[in-house]
Order: C-alpha cells, then structure tokens, then sequence
C-alpha cells in the first residue's frame, strides 16, 4: 500500500471564502489563512473599515447576505472569476441573540435555523458544484458550537441549528466524497472584541476562562488553526467527523458543589 506523507500547512495558489471574515471569530480564521499565503475572500452584508492583513497578504472582500441563494451564488462567482479555483470554504457566518424559549416567535425561530443551518447548507452547496469539477476536489468546514452538544438555555434554536451542522457533514461527507470532505469545528467560549458584551469587564472574562480546563476562553486563532488543519493535506483523510475545540470543555457544576475533599 502506498502512503503519501505530507506535513505541509502552506496554502499557497489556494482559495478560501470565510463567510463572515470580517471581523470576531471570523476575522480571526481569515487572518490564519492569509498567514498561511492563501487567497482570502471573505464576505458580509457591510464592508469592513479595514479589511484583514497578515504580511502584505490582504483579503478581497465580497458583499453578500448569506440568507440569499442569489448572493451567495454572485460571491463564488467573484471567487471564480478572480481566482479560478475554491479550495475551501469556511461557514463561519452566524449567531443569535438571547431568546426565552417560552415567548420566542415561530418567525424568530426561523430566521435563526435559516441563518446558522440553511444558509451554510446553501454555500455549501454551491461552492461543491465547483470543487466536484476540480482534480483535487475541496475541503469545506462548518463552524458549529458547543452550544449544540450541551443544553443552550436561551438560545435554543441556535443550538439546535448548529447541532443540525453538525449532523449535516456526517451525511454531506457521504454524499460528496471522494473530491470534497466536508468537517465542523465545534467551538467553545470565544474572547472576541465583543466579549465586554456578554461576559462584562476583563474580571468576568477571566472568571469565565476559569471555568474551562485550560483557565482561558479560545481566542479567534484557535479557531482559525483547527480550520488551518482540516483545510491542509495532514487533514486529508478526515471528513465527516467535528474537531472540538473548547479548551477541555466546561468544568461541571457538581465539582463546584460537592464539599468532599
């Protein structure tokens, strides 16, 4: 049996669309690529003030809302046009706000199982109708949640959409393999620019960081390098399965609440 043995993570003349590259988490996945020589092209409903830089490699940013199959289509089609190839495709567009399940509108649920599951399906689907015609085929990869393997207490479409992402590259890695595999990075807690907003001042980051193994919440380029993995030749056989990356998880509850020694 032959082995082909590469440990390269140099992407050099490939492609990479992050949906929602802008900024946060997904700033932070396009800022890995670039690092890596990749051609980025990242796309938003609104352009950036700046778009993200690593060593004179910049982002070609594509305005597109992720909802709409027609604008999806019209952002590979830029890809294209400029850089004739799609090697990967992160689907890192998403999020919720805070819902009490009890009251929370049919119309709200929907809108945020079309945003974080539909809508990656649909970019899934068109980037795959190229990489199917390319002899290397390509790599796609769903950035889901813890959210959707624990309980998510005021966020429980999102959880449910991202528990569906999950479940959606066990089947699309059975259907579109052998040419393209198709992963999830299921995420833990995330300190972005935007922490402030849900965590409080640097105390209560820390606080919260506490609460997980490692004593520290991912930053965006944790996220980036698992996507860097399963992008790259090491990942070449890994499709269909989700890389954890949460930092060990959260410490339960009962460690806190048991007085045994």
């Amino acid at each position: 049996m032959e082995s082909s043995v590469s440990n390269s993570l140099d992407m050099s003349n490939r492609t990479v669309i992050v949906t929602g590259g802008a900024r946060g988490v997904g700033r932070g996945i396009t800022e890995v690529f670039l690092a890596a020589n990749a051609n980025v092209l990242i796309c938003g409903r609104t352009a950036p003030d700046d778009l993200p830089a690593v060593r004179g490699n910049t982002a070609v940013f594509v305005e597109c809302d992720v909802k709409d199959p027609e604008s999806i289509q019209a952002c590979v089609d830029v890809a294209m046009a400029k850089f004739g190839r799609i090697d990967t495709l992160v689907n890192n567009a998403g999020g919720t706000p805070h819902a009490d399940s009890a009251s929370a509108s049919p119309r709200f649920n929907e809108a945020i199982i079309r945003l974080n599951l539909v809508a990656p399906f649909t970019f899934a689907q068109a980037v795959n109708r190229v990489m199917q015609e390319q002899d290397d085929g390509g790599s796609i990869i769903n950035i889901a949640s813890v959210s959707a393997i624990r309980p998510s207490p005021g966020t429980a479409a999102y959880g449910a959409a991202k528990a569906g992402l999950i479940n959606l590259c066990s089947s699309l890695a059975v259907e579109w393999g052998p040419k393209v595999r198709v992963n999830a990075v299921t995420a833990g807690l995330i300190q972005t620019e935007q922490s402030h907003l849900h965590y409080g001042d640097q105390e209560g980051i820390d606080a919260v960081g506490r609460t997980i193994p490692l004593q520290r919440m991912a930053f965006p380029e944790d996220i980036g390098n698992a996507c860097l993995y399963l992008a790259s030749p090491l990942a070449s056989f890994v499709t269909g399965t989700s890389l954890e990356v949460h930092g060990g998880g959260e410490i339960p509850a009962i460690y806190d609440a048991q007085n045994a020694t």
